[in-house]
């Protein structure tokens, strides 16, 4: 499924004063982290807010709204908003600053150290058994 990358841009410019925002490719949709912690995510449906505990309920109840649902589980803490909420950028800006709020609660994730290149094994030289006979 591709992502909407108008969507992604609109994203983009709601964090563009936020200090230490990243992107990553998940979900089936592009990932918007604060400081190691997902906040949001664009995908060709709307955008998936990653909401705190304690206004899940309020949040999910508005127009164009929803549960997360992947691999017919629901995520929980996280809610979909379609195209219809996201239409304008006062919209946008709401949902992403709920996300962005419960991503900066949290505690910052020190970014993974890079993955080194496998070292390439040979194999192993092969003991020649010498035999005598007797």
């Amino acid at each position: 499924m591709p992502i909407d990358a108008d969507l992604a841009d609109r994203v983009r410019a709601q964090l563009a004063d936020v200090k230490k925002v990243t992107e990553k490719e998940m979900f089936g949709g592009l990932a918007f982290f604060a400081a190691g912690n997902m906040c949001c995510s664009v995908g060709s449906d709307g955008l998936l807010v990653r909401i705190r505990p304690d206004l899940f309920h309020d949040a999910v109840t508005q127009p164009n709204a929803s549960e997360v649902e992947m691999g017919g589980r629901t995520m929980k803490g996280y809610i979909r908003v379609n195209h219809y909420g996201l239409a304008d950028d006062a919209e946008l800006a709401l949902w992403v600053r709920l996300g962005l709020s419960y991503a900066q609660s949290l505690p910052a994730k020190k970014p993974k150290p890079a993955k080194k290149a496998a070292k390439k094994k040979t194999p192993a030289k092969k003991a020649r058994a010498k035999f005598t006979t007797g």
